[in-house]
């Protein structure tokens, strides 16, 4: 059984026992999270989609750790006229391990 879910803005697809990297999410290590936006859920072949949202399907998720990810450097310059630019950027990022879907 899988579910495509949209969690944070992007859309993933999850089973039980699955850790998932996603942008930041409130809340604690261990906090227990609900989402409700489930595009599409398949129950041993028996597919629902829906439109948008299946209605009464959620999926439940446990906050592993909050992370970052790695440094991706932004270097700007134009040739022949002195200007360089550099700078950085590091995500914040949240890991959670997927308890339960429901359909």
């Amino acid at each position: 059984m899988y579910a495509i879910v949209n969690i944070a803005g992007q859309q993933f697809k999850v089973q039980k026992d699955q850790t998932v990297i996603v942008h930041r999410l409130p809340g604690e290590d261990g906090k227990k999270l609900e989402f409700n936006e489930v595009v599409m859920v398949d129950d041993n072949g028996k597919v629902k989609v829906g439109a948008p949202v299946v209605k009464g399907a959620s999926v439940t998720a446990k906050i592993v750790k909050h992370l970052r990810g790695d440094k991706v450097i932004i270097f700007k310059k134009k040739r022949r006229k002195g200007y360089q630019k550099s700078s950085g950027h590091r995500q914040n990022l949240t890991k959670i391990m997927i308890d339960g879907i429901k359909a």
